[in-house]
């Protein structure tokens, strides 16, 4: 499985946190990502996908890392580590389990443990120096053009509380000057526990998510990984080399007028607060952080989606950090002008307004995408082209043999009929949603809902009915069927997923809510809440949905994927 088959498979899309197994500490780790990957299997579903495993900050979002290679120590399998025994294993409290992820409970119980675990490794093989302890320090060796400069930070953020460097002390607001402090420390040896207690949770999780890879492949599934186009402000990366980063500029997405109920999204954008890149610096190093980047992913996954790759050819940046946005939100062009000394948000390099600089743009994104074929291999990756996408990347992303996305509703032709899914290039994923879009089941249930109220308000509503009929009526023509009347959903489902494996796409990829048929969200996209990236499957979901399981995996073989 290590050469991706140009078969055409039908994949799941799932959060790894919303997993469960029998032995889980409160969130999907390597165990249950192994147990999920034999479901598949064992149902024909040839590839599955997961969402960023990078470490994460204090929201949780995992297209928020602090760390553009460091993996999240939650989603190391404890009860697989040989240096933790059962019975300290026996301390875990049961109740962590249920329901949805409690984040800092879980990160809390799983350091104590994972501290234990490494106690456990000084005492048994550290400071033996047995065969254990080489292969841990050859990691260590190894690793150490990303490894040393994250530890140090992890460590100096333990200790201060929070990743934000730029309130640290100023001996330590930057891992040149860390260094140096380090170096001067009386409590070195304490410090450099501390960092190599870092250094083995990573080794431990790069073990397990390797071993995570092979345990796929042995039974004929592909890993798909992500990688977010941008890192945290926040991160280790920009606090260690923060001449890689415009960090005078965040990078976002252009107004959306939809965005009815958020004023600043509406006007300005999508502020995300990921700094820019400083693509000549990047250059001059031969790319090799970003050469770094995608080597470490494919450890893990046989291939991986890049995250918003439209940035790679420009980007939609803004000259004020997301802190701001409520005080922008309210100003007229004029007003932001003097507040920002003469900048707007505006994509860059180039908008996309000319000939020349649509041509300049796509030249920059296939030269950096080249880049990252030349160090994995080229059907390692996957683009995330959804959004407003530029008339040049989707014909761009085909020439270089990465596959993009098809939305079965956003792909609509001249005439606003739906593009056939016969006519879809196989270089493409085929898929009704991602992780930031409502699920299926709500999708057609606010159409069926709008058209019922507008029944009791017929003149009120006949707008929002009338469009609803036609976006209800127009994906079901193009899953071959017709909408005569008001339809329940789980009348429908089967169809619609049908409909998506007989596209010709390589890839059809369906949502674990939109393959069990649920309104579950795991992310709402703007919102920093308690609930968002916190969701889980219910418990013995595979039981539960059995039949329904069981009719789409037919439906899956006759498809011939």
């Amino acid at each position: 499985m290590d050469n991706v088959s140009e078969q055409a498979v039908a994949g799941v899309l799932t959060p790894l946190f919303a997993l469960r197994s029998e032995s889980d500490f409160g969130c999907g780790d390597t165990g249950a990502l192994r147990g999920f990957i034999e479901w598949a299997a064992a149902h024909g579903f040839r590839c599955v996908q997961l969402l960023p495993v990078n470490e994460t900050g204090a929201d949780h979002s995992p297209y928020n890392a602090i760390s553009s290679v460091a993996i999240e120590p939650t989603t190391i399998d404890l009860t697989a580590l040989p240096d933790l025994q059962p019975s300290e294993i026996a301390e875990h409290n049961e109740s962590i389990s249920a329901g949805p992820v409690r984040w800092r409970v879980v990160k809390a119980t799983k350091r104590k443990l994972l501290l234990r675990a490494f106690a456990n490794f000084t005492e048994r093989h550290w400071e033996a120096n047995d065969a254990r302890a080489r292969q841990f320090a050859a990691f260590v060796k190894a690793e150490s053009a990303w490894l040393d400069a994250y530890s140090l930070f992890r460590v100096l953020a333990e200790r201060h509380g929070s990743e934000q460097w730029d309130e640290w002390p100023p001996e330590v607001c930057s891992f040149s000057a860390a260094r140096k402090w380090l170096a001067s420390q009386r409590n070195g040896s304490e410090i450099a526990q501390e960092i190599r207690f870092v250094q083995y949770v990573q080794w431990i999780a790069f073990t397990q998510w390797r071993e995570a890879r092979q345990f796929a492949s042995e039974r004929g599934v592909v890993l798909m990984g992500d990688v977010p186009f941008g890192v945290n402000f926040y991160s280790a990366d920009v606090w260690a080399q923060p001449e890689l980063f415009d960090l005078d500029w965040s990078g976002g997405a252009p107004p959306e007028p939809a965005f009815a109920d958020d004023e600043f999204t509406r006007r300005w954008g999508q502020n995300w607060g990921v700094p820019l890149y400083r693509w000549p610096a990047h250059r001059a190093s031969g790319f090799t952080w970003w050469r770094q980047r995608v080597r470490k992913i494919e450890e893990a996954f046989h291939l991986f989606r890049i995250d918003h790759v439209l940035g790679f050819y420009r980007i939609y940046g803004f000259p004020w950090r997301p802190q701001r946005n409520a005080e922008f939100a309210p100003l007229t062009i004029e007003e932001a002008l003097a507040r920002t000394g003469g900048e707007l948000p505006h994509y860059i390099e180039h908008a996309d307004d000319s000939p020349e600089h649509c041509a300049a743009n796509r030249a920059q994104g296939e030269e950096f995408l080249r880049v990252l074929q030349s160090e994995v291999g080229p059907t390692a990756l996957v683009g995330e082209d959804l959004g407003t996408v530029p008339h040049y990347v989707r014909p761009s992303l085909l020439s270089l043999g990465i596959p993009g996305f098809k939305v079965p509703q956003w792909e609509k032709e001249p005439d606003s009929r739906l593009t056939p899914g016969s006519e879809y290039t196989p270089c493409s994923i085929a898929t009704y949603a991602t992780h930031d879009h409502e699920p299926l089941r709500a999708m057609w249930t606010r159409w069926m809902s709008i058209i019922a109220a507008a029944l009791e308000e017929p003149e009120r509503l006949a707008a929002e009915r009338d469009n609803a009929w036609r976006e209800a009526r127009r994906l079901a023509a193009w899953a071959g069927f017709e909408v005569p009347h008001i339809m329940d959903f789980d009348e429908v489902h089967e169809r619609l997923i049908a409909a998506l494996f007989r596209s010709r796409s390589r890839f059809a990829i369906v949502m674990i809510t939109d393959l069990l048929g649920t309104d579950q969200r795991f992310n709402v996209p703007g919102t920093v809440a308690a609930d968002n990236w916190s969701a889980r499957l219910p418990e013995d979901w595979a039981t539960i949905y059995a039949g329904k399981i069981q009719r789409i995996s037919a439906l899956v073989a006759a498809s011939g994927r």
